[in-house]
This record gives C-alpha cells, sequence and structure tokens, in this order.
C-alpha cells in the first residue's frame, strides 16, 4: 500500500502585503533625499563663506552689503519687540508677511474666479478667442509698475489698487493655459461624448475641464508666482503693513540688511507656498504623469 503525500497548496500573499521590493526602494529614495539635502546644506555653507568673505575683505561699503550676522540682527529684531519697539513700523515680519499672503490669495482668487473660464471661452469659442485672445496677451506682456499709477488715480492709495495689480497680473497666464489646455483635448474623448449624446454644456464641464485640469493647475501656480513677483510693486503705495511695504520703506533709510531680511522672507514663504501648491496639484489630479 503506497502512502499518498499532498503538499498543503500555497496561499496567496494578501493584496495589501508589503512587496519585497519595496523596502529597499524606500530606503534607497531616503537615501537619495539625504544625499539632495546635504548638497544643498553645502552649498548653503558654502554661499554664506563667500558672502562673509566678501564682507571681511570690505570689497563694497557695508552700507551697500551688510555682513550675514546684521542681515540675521535685523531679521530679528523685526520678528520680536524690542526696546518697547515692536517688529517694524508697529508690526512684526511675520504680520508683514502674512498681510501680503493675504493680498496675494484675494489678488489670485479672483484672477481663477475669472480666468478659468475666460480661458475655457477662448478655447472654445472661436469669435470670442479672436477678440479676447490679443487682450490676454497684451495683459501678460505689460509690467506691473507700468499700470499701477493709472490704478492708483483710479481706485486710491488704500486696497482696491493693490488687489486690482494682482488680478491683472495673475489673469493672464491662468486664461491663457485655460485656453491652450482644453485646446489639447484629444479629439476622442470629444467624439466620444459626442456620440454618448453630450451637449456642448456637458462636453465642456465633463470633458474638456476635467482632461485640461493638470495644464489648468499648473497656470494657477504660475500666477500665483507672477503675483508674488507683483506684490512688492503694489505694496509700492501704503504698502505697510506688507513685505513689500516694508521693503520699500526700509530702502528709503538704506537699511540694506532689513531689506535683505525681508527679500529672503519672501523667497521663503514663496518656496513653502509653491510646495503647498505642488501638493494640491497631485491631490486634485492624481493620474499626472502616469501612464
Amino acid at each position: 500500500m503506497t502512502a499518498l503525500t499532498t503538499e498543503a497548496p500555497s496561499r496567496p500573499a494578501p493584496p495589501d502585503a508589503p512587496s519585497d521590493e519595496a523596502a529597499p526602494r524606500s530606503r534607497a529614495r531616503i537615501r537619495e533625499a539625504l544625499r539632495w539635502s546635504a548638497l544643498r546644506l553645502l552649498a548653503l555653507a558654502v554661499l554664506l563663506t563667500a558672502w562673509q568673505a566678501a564682507v571681511a575683505a570690505e570689497l563694497w561699503p557695508r552700507v551697500l552689503v551688510p555682513s550675514p550676522g546684521e542681515v540675521w540682527r535685523q531679521f530679528l529684531l523685526a520678528s520680536t519687540t524690542h526696546d518697547g519697539v515692536r517688529g517694524y513700523g508697529g508690526h512684526l515680519l511675520v504680520e508683514h508677511l502674512g498681510v501680503s499672503l493675504g493680498r496675494i490669495g484675494t489678488g489670485s482668487a479672483y484672477a481663477v474666479l475669472v480666468g478659468v473660464p475666460l480661458g475655457l471661452l477662448i478655447g472654445t469659442v472661436r469669435p470670442i478667442a479672436v477678440v479676447l485672445e490679443p487682450a490676454v496677451t497684451f495683459l501678460r506682456t505689460l509690467p506691473p509698475l507700468a499700470y499701477l499709477s493709472l490704478l492708483v488715480i483710479w481706485f486710491g492709495i488704500d486696497e482696491a489698487p493693490k488687489i486690482w495689480l494682482l488680478v491683472i497680473a495673475a489673469l493672464p497666464p491662468i486664461a491663457a493655459a485655460t485656453a491652450a489646455a482644453v485646446r489639447t483635448v484629444p479629439d476622442e474623448l470629444v467624439e466620444a461624448a459626442h456620440a454618448l449624446g453630450s451637449g456642448p454644456t456637458s462636453l465642456l464641464l465633463s470633458v474638456r475641464l476635467p482632461s485640461a485640469l493638470p495644464e489648468i493647475l499648473t497656470g494657477i501656480r504660475i500666477a500665483v508666482g507672477v503675483a508674488y513677483t507683483s506684490v512688492v510693486a503694489a505694496e509700492t503705495i501704503n504698502g505697510v503693513p506688507g513685505i513689500g511695504g516694508m521693503i520699500r520703506d526700509a530702502q528709503r533709510y538704506n537699511q540694506t540688511a532689513l531689506v535683505i531680511a525681508g527679500i529672503l522672507a519672501i523667497g521663503l514663504s514663496g518656496i513653502v507656498l509653491d510646495a503647498l501648491l505642488r501638493a494640491i496639484e497631485r491631490f486634485a489630479v492624481p493620474w499626472r504623469g502616469r501612464g
């Protein structure tokens, strides 16, 4: 009598079990991130060393090129209350920055509300494109200071001209990106929607707009960057509190260290803001960049 041996069937791994290659890939990504972080820190150290060396060699007067230590000191003074003085102009640096970010957010929001529908119309309706596309291009080529004086004449020196300037600066990139995106929607998608009985409005909202969303979000990122670069110009007139107004006011009194501190604050906050917009983009269009 022959004994029969049976092998237990192998159980498939559960769908959510991590693969054998996941851990090495994760460690490789961490090592790569650490290498890039170390490279950035090294570049920053080299820059600060060269800056300090140039100041020590007295290549330029201190009023023109202050030392990194003096910039840091002005950054701390503008960020704290000292000897009864609160920050700069009665506002802390973070408050100046917050006011400017609020203006940028308001101007960019209005630009999105107008620019996206305008871009959809330009990209889908030929007669409207013939009339409005040159106007968008005209606005996109104008530097903000070119129309700031006109806005001040029209709206005075309060908040209105600042917001209008940021709207006008941010709107053209959004409208142009939206128009270009809806024009490049694949014909197959449009024909399939037509075959399923979609009308013009349904086709625009359910096919063209979702397909163009990645490029629209890229245009919004660019527009926010344009608004940020325009905030100093927007706050030239009665801009305190505001980081641009603080920089402008410090420049009048040759406070170069404070000007540099303000510029660094703008740059660092711009990096954080762009990272936030990238995160929103990854959440809103997770399929971007995937085959």
